[in-house]
């Protein structure tokens, strides 16, 4: 199995299991939930995963405002009704359509039956 360096920040709707199953795959997982920054706002959860250098996935379609900045990928699932198992499909089936080296800049929304893909230039 191929190890991956990639580091990724995980919002407080992704699911414990797709935090499990990308760690499970070799990635460097950031999930502040029960921790004293659950919470934070979305522009702290900003420059922290810039800092980082961290990609984010989210279900907070907000982010998208950051797509034409430099970053290190933003994936984003949208549902209209979301629960766990479907997040963390919709998750996992982004996470195998991209090379970790093809993320930077590139902002994914995944929705029921459709993605939408912007690449920053």
């Amino acid at each position: 199995m191929k190890l991956r360096s990639k580091k990724i920040f995980v919002d407080e709707n992704i699911p414990a299991v797709t935090v499990n199953s990308l760690r499970d795959m070799g990635y460097e997982v950031l999930d502040i939930r029960g921790t004293d920054e659950e919470g934070m706002l979305d522009e702290d959860i900003w420059k922290k995963i810039l800092h980082e250098q961290r990609m984010m996935i989210t279900t907070d379609k907000g982010f998208t405002q950051y797509r034409n900045y430099p970053h290190f990928g933003i994936l984003i699932v949208r549902l209209k009704q979301p629960n766990s198992q479907k997040i963390h499909e919709r998750v996992m089936k982004a996470i195998n359509l991209f090379a970790d080296d093809e993320w930077e800049g590139l902002l994914v929304v995944m929705k029921d039956a459709v993605k939408s893909v912007w690449r920053n230039k």
